[in-house]
């Protein structure tokens, strides 16, 4: 692991592996460089493999007011530019990560080569609005532990904890969190709009839906798959953490994925 200062703001991150091309991981919201544990190394054979803190999350220099999906992917661009890793990149990202690498591929078309996203965080409709902006000033006030089990609940269903290791390190990395810092990067997800631009991607993108994901359930997936011209769609047996809960049903979807498309 090491560190990097970019326009004031220090990030963590991780270059392993070897190749001439080059896969980005941005991890869900609550998570961390480390959520990608299983799934990095099955890659760094074949490519380089970077993985990071977004601003704000694990190690990385904690938030406070507004944020932006174009300062998340501006912090991918960074850290690429920071490497001297030219070129086009592939990307896979989970949950608000899949937001932000699908966000990096609108703004900087000339820097993807592929996206895949698992259950994207893209925005919060309308009618699911004031509960989530609820639910966050309770973090704000109360801290993580105050909406925990409902998040490990929604996000990493009974049904896939039979490694009670792999559950247990989660939940406790997961409150470890700065509730400030998650708040900020919650509330930047309810100001999202993304549907104009993803009608505009151009690069080949796998949208990854959950069957076990109560969080963003399948239909959500779906429906921003239906929103990029040419998307492929795919639903595996996973929840929302899905790159912590199932690394290698993910690691083979997005290997297959990237295979297929020469990325």
């Amino acid at each position: 692991m090491d560190f990097v200062e970019l326009g004031g703001v220090a990030l963590r991150y991780e270059l392993s592996g070897r190749g001439d091309r080059t896969l980005v991981l941005v991890h869900e919201m609550g998570g961390s460089l480390e959520s990608w544990d299983e799934i990095a190394p099955q890659f760094a054979g074949s490519r380089r493999v970077l993985r990071y803190d977004t601003r704000g999350a694990g190690l990385s220099q904690k938030v406070r007011g507004e944020l932006s999906l174009d300062t998340m992917a501006g912090d991918i661009g960074g850290l690429l530019d920071a490497l001297k890793i030219t070129g086009k990149v592939a990307l896979a990202g989970i949950a608000v990560g899949g937001a932000m690498a699908l966000h990096f591929a609108a703004r900087y078309p000339e820097r993807a080569s592929a996206v895949a996203v698992g259950s994207p965080a893209t925005g919060i409709s309308p009618d699911r609005r004031a509960a989530a902006l609820e639910r966050l000033a309770m973090i704000e006030a109360d801290g993580m532990a105050s909406v925990v089990e409902d998040a490990m609940l929604n996000g990493y269903a009974p049904e896939l904890r039979g490694n009670a290791g792999r559950f247990e390190r989660f939940r406790a990395r997961w409150l470890g969190n700065d509730p400030g810092s998650y708040a900020a990067i919650w509330r930047m997800l309810a100001n999202a709009e993304m549907h104009d631009e993803l009608g505009k991607l151009r690069c080949p993108v796998l949208v990854i839906g959950g069957s076990l994901d109560r969080v963003r359930p399948p239909p959500f997936a779906q429906a921003v798959a239906q929103t990029i011209p040419g998307a492929r769609y795919v639903e595996l047996r996973t929840g929302h953490y899905m790159a912590v809960q199932t690394p290698d049903l993910i690691a083979n979807c997005i290997e297959e994925f990237l295979k297929s498309v020469d990325a």
